[in-house]
């Protein structure tokens, strides 16, 4: 066995000090961020060519490369090295102890032989479900690395359905003479008959008393799975590959601690359905930086489990850095939920830049999923041609909130309950966005506000302004708004405890509409408000009584 040197690039982290043994941890900040301890590996190399590997493009390597991962775990660890060349493979197994590392001249190509991966009991938008085995998996391991510069292809085009609407006239054509089946409506394409049946099957892969995997079987074919899922893992290295084409979510971490992901690239077509990026559900002290985003759905995301399943789990994700990545095309650029049951808390994100998204700082829940976020500090983020939101917290997601539409509903709260979900305590400071569709969209509970977002230093170049809806303590300090649709700039609805203070823009038809009988304690300081035609408009409710305008 020969010796190679892998550089892990390992940047120093500073915990908060501890201060006696029973006391409490001091609270993270930007200057004691999380520790994240990085896996550390013997020099010996296992190259999968000494275990019959062949680099001829049709060679199935599955055989060889599980081999010299088993007996380089097995020896104690080091790396497992896929040189240069096109190398075919099925599902691949990581062991404890393991770094497999792809050279930058190595392209690891996954099989589109669907019965190379077997049905097992997996994860689906945190449920526990039926999956097919993803292309890389590992579960209950230690000290393990996916690194090299080379490129991990997860033939997912295979896998997922296509809408014709997402696909030019003559890519449809090519798709639908691929084989497959086409809807009754001539809408939809599907992989094959199992898959559309599983498409018209409620709960389809869903496990709970009475079902088991063997039921699914018929099915198999919609269960797309993950590209590379993690699950129960410690100390954690992803760094310098590309990993793209997945079935579904190209990077899903579960339930892992000491989660490292440097320099890494993800590659999903924007028509690819579910292709998430990365997915860091129910993970303990976690680093993503330096990465670049390419995805079919969410870029960055934070899940920690759905609905009561995932209460039950009681599992935040929790002490994340992410700093210094770019997110291209993706449903959001750095997203929170809408599967956040297990919580989230203490969350930095940093120099980041979203070019692209549909929505940038995505924060996402609705009723029924519980879960408290919280703590969450985001500063120096740069967008450019956002579709919708820039800043988006949204407690309505998959459905529309009483006071979205024409008419400001006063309607009584209803219960707070272990299923109502809440957001509190989000910092945000320095976002500079050109080119949105809305500069901020805060939409709460009737029944549960959300409480405590702090936007300061920020600016905004967009077709709107704001909208407040069911906020508690919100405030934007040194913020400038650029909007073309001004009647209003800023949108307030029943919320209290808000603060507007140096507020800058351009001009407005009406900078303030305040709507809602439970719109309370509303300061507008340090504004000029002689740029607007008309300075406030009071609705549904309202008081006068709710707005003080000050120095």
């Amino acid at each position: 066995m020969s010796a190679i040197k892998i550089s892990l690039g390992i940047v120093p982290l500073f915990i908060a000090g501890f201060l006696t043994a029973s006391a409490q941890v001091k609270p993270y900040s930007w200057q004691h961020l999380p520790q994240v301890n990085q896996p550390v590996f013997k020099r010996d190399t296992f190259n999968i060519l000494n275990y019959g590997a062949k680099a001829d493009g049709h060679t199935l390597n599955t055989g060889s490369i599980n081999k010299a991962i088993e007996t380089c775990s097995a020896k104690g660890g080091g790396v497992v090295l896929i040189p240069q060349g096109l190398w075919l493979t099925g599902p691949v197994v990581m062991k404890s102890n393991v770094n497999l590392h792809v050279s930058r001249a190595a392209l690891l190509q996954f099989t589109d032989d669907k019965d190379q991966y077997k049905l097992i009991e997996g994860n689906y938008e945190g449920h526990a479900a039926v999956r097919n085995e993803s292309p890389i998996s590992g579960t209950d391991l230690e000290n393990i690395a996916l690194t090299g510069e080379g490129i991990i292809d997860g033939h997912g085009e295979v896998w997922r359905a296509m809408g014709k609407d997402r696909l030019t006239d003559n890519e449809w054509q090519k798709l639908v003479a691929s084989g497959g089946v086409v809807s009754a409506n001539g809408k939809t394409w599907y992989p094959s008959i199992g898959f559309m049946n599983g498409a018209k099957t409620p709960g389809a892969g869903m496990l709970g008393p009475g079902k088991s995997i063997k039921d699914s079987a018929p099915l198999k074919d919609f269960f797309r799975p993950n590209m590379l899922v993690l699950t129960n893992c410690k100390k954690v290295l992803l760094q310098g590959v590309t990993l793209q084409n997945s079935p579904a979510w190209d990077i899903h971490t579960l339930l892992c601690e000491d989660l490292t992901v440097q320099n890494v690239r993800v590659r999903n077509n924007w028509n690819a359905q579910n292709g998430d990026g990365i997915d860091v559900e129910s993970c303990k002290n976690v680093l993503i930086e330096g990465s670049t985003f390419d995805a079919g759905d969410d870029g960055i995301c934070i899940k920690s489990g759905r609905d009561e399943e995932g209460r039950r789990r009681g599992k935040p994700t929790e002490n994340v850095i992410v700093r210094n990545n770019v997110v291209y095309r993706a449903h959001g650029g750095f997203v929170i939920g809408s599967e956040m049951s297990g919580g989230a808390r203490n969350i930095f994100v940093s120099d980041c830049t979203f070019i692209g998204t549909d929505i940038g700082l995505r924060f996402k829940t609705t009723r029924g999923r519980g879960g408290v976020v919280e703590d969450i500090y985001i500063k120096n983020i740069s967008m450019r041609a956002i579709l919708h939101e820039a800043i988006l917290f949204d407690m309505y997601y998959g459905g529309k909130s009483p006071g979205e539409s024409d008419e400001v509903k006063n309607e009584a709260a209803i219960p707070v309950t272990e299923a109502t979900p809440a957001f509190r305590n989000f910092y945000v400071d320095n976002v500079v966005c050109n080119g949105a569709q809305k500069a901020l969209m805060i939409r709460g509970l009737p029944e549960m506000s959300i409480k405590g977002i702090h936007i300061e230093n920020s600016t905004f170049v967009t077709d709107k302004g704001a909208d407040i809806i069911e906020g508690q303590n919100v405030s934007l300090k040194n913020v400038y708004l650029d909007s073309k649709d001004t009647s209003p700039l800023i949108n307030i609805q029943n919320s209290n405890s808000i603060t507007l203070n140096h507020v800058t823009y351009n001009n407005a038809q009406l900078l303030l509409k305040i709507s809602g009988k439970r719109s309370t304690r509303i300061q507008l300081l340090d504004t000029d408000t002689s740029k607007a035609k008309n300075r406030v408009e009071f609705a549904s409710g309202a008081a006068n009584s709710a707005l003080s305008i000050g120095k």
